[in-house]
């Protein structure tokens, strides 16, 4: 598991790519704690309309997702826990973790 912290201001958006794995069912999910308001996590979004679409990937070939974090109000710390997990499988580990944690700052 990763561990990554970072600091951004009210509205700094700060851009996570992580390895997925879909063909063989996983998906990642975040959790926020610490003061979740601090910050808001958002799937990325796809590529501009003026970028041609990219290849579809091979049969069982890892694809990357992006994630987008989002500063807020100023003054707090928030803790996201993305986990890849199967959800047809809820009681399995997740196959992998990743830790950032988020200092929202005023003087940013």
């Amino acid at each position: 598991m990763e561990v990554r912290s970072i600091v951004l201001g009210p509205g700094e958006a700060y851009e996570l790519r992580l390895t997925g794995r879909g063909a063989r069912g996983y998906v990642w999910t975040w959790q926020v704690t610490g003061d979740a308001d601090t910050v808001t996590v958002t799937e990325g979004a796809p590529a501009p309309a003026s970028e041609p679409a990219p290849a579809p990937p091979a049969p069982g070939a890892a694809v990357e997702r992006s994630y987008v974090v989002r500063g807020r109000p100023p003054g707090g710390r928030a803790r996201v826990r993305f986990a890849q997990v199967r959800p047809a499988y809820p009681q399995e580990a997740p196959y992998d973790e990743f830790v950032l944690d988020v200092e929202v700052s005023a003087g940013r």
